[in-house]
Formats: structure tokens, sequence, C-alpha cells
């Protein structure tokens, strides 16, 4: 069976992605993400995902930022043995972090393309920009889970890319909208 390939995060209205964890990320109007009433039903879709996921995937950047926190961090435990994949050219075997599971650096998008060929479950990719927009653009991904926030920021890193691609149709999977404004969108990519 071949393993789908899901991308999860949160976006603003405008369909910015970067730094909901803070300022520190690199965006002037981080922290939006916790700026929003907390509601834990909006939240859901992340628990939900969890009994999905067979394996995480990275890039290097996210990685680099996740990897300290989410391995010692109890509201991600569940993570902490699944097989985690790293796509970056740059990140050397040395780089990656002791005792947060297997890891494995892939190289390019036809790696991962290979993986994704193989048997298993679900492989989530949480946060990496540069990566989902890559392996979007090469038609790897299958399927968005995506948290709208009502906020607009203008300028920042974008989950799609903005150059002329062929159109690419969605399945509407799952929506709810919650009372303090986020949106739960989850989409099948249609081939």
């Amino acid at each position: 069976m071949v393993r789908e390939l899901v991308w999860t995060g949160f976006l603003s209205a405008d369909g910015v992605m970067d730094s909901p964890g803070g300022e520190i990320e690199g965006h002037p109007a981080g922290g939006w993400v916790f700026r929003t009433d907390f509601l834990p039903d909006a939240f859901a879709l992340k628990g939900e995902e969890l009994a999905e996921t067979t394996a995480l995937m990275f890039g290097r950047r996210s990685y680099e930022a996740f990897a300290p926190v989410w391995s010692t961090s109890e509201d991600h435990a569940a993570y902490r043995d699944l097989p985690k994949y790293v796509v970056s050219s740059s990140l050397h075997e040395g780089a990656i972090l002791e005792g947060w599971g297997e890891t494995r650096i892939l190289r390019s998008a036809d790696d991962v393309a290979a993986l994704t060929a193989s048997d298993g479950g679900a492989i989530f990719i949480h946060g990496s920009g540069a990566l989902a927009r890559s392996l979007s653009d090469a038609d790897l991904i299958d399927r968005y889970h995506l948290l709208i926030f009502p906020v607009l920021l203008g300028e920042g890193k974008r989950l799609f890319s903005r150059s002329d691609q062929r159109e690419r149709r969605l399945r509407l999977r799952d929506s709810e909208a919650y009372a303090n404004g986020v949106l739960k969108v989850v989409y099948d990519v249609v081939r």
C-alpha cells in the first residue's frame, strides 16, 4: 500500500504560514496563533492526527527547531518513537538528535517519492514551508490538514507556490468552524 503524505499546519486567512510560535521565528507578527482565543475543540485535529501518524517528515530548518523541543515535550510524547525523515541537501548525519527515534535524511524529492511508494501508513509534515512548497510542486502531497486563523498578515511564507503551474483540484474531506473564528479544512488532492 502506498504511503500518504499529509501536510498539517496553521495558516492565516491570507495564506501566511510562518511564525505562529513567536517573533523569534523571523516574522514581525510572530505569535499570531497564540493571540487567538484558545478553544480546545479548534485544535482537536492535532490530536486526531496522532492516531494516523506513522512517521514524521521535516525540512532541515523545521527539524532543527522542533527536534530539541518535541523530543522532551510531554505534549509530543507520542512522536518520540516514530520514524522521522528530514529532507535536506545540506544536513549531515552528525546533526541528527540522539534519542528521538530513528531519523533518516532524504536528499531529494525523488527520495521522498520512493519513500511514499513503499508500504506503511501516513507520513505527516509539520511546518516546513519550503519543503511543503517543493513537494506540492512535485505533486507528492496527498492531503492538507489546515487550521485557518482569523488574521491577515500580508507578508510571510506561503504554503503554496506563487509560480504558474497547472490547476490542481482538492476534494473536501472534512471541515468545521469554531467560535473563535478558526476554520478546520481537510482536503484530499485529486489525482
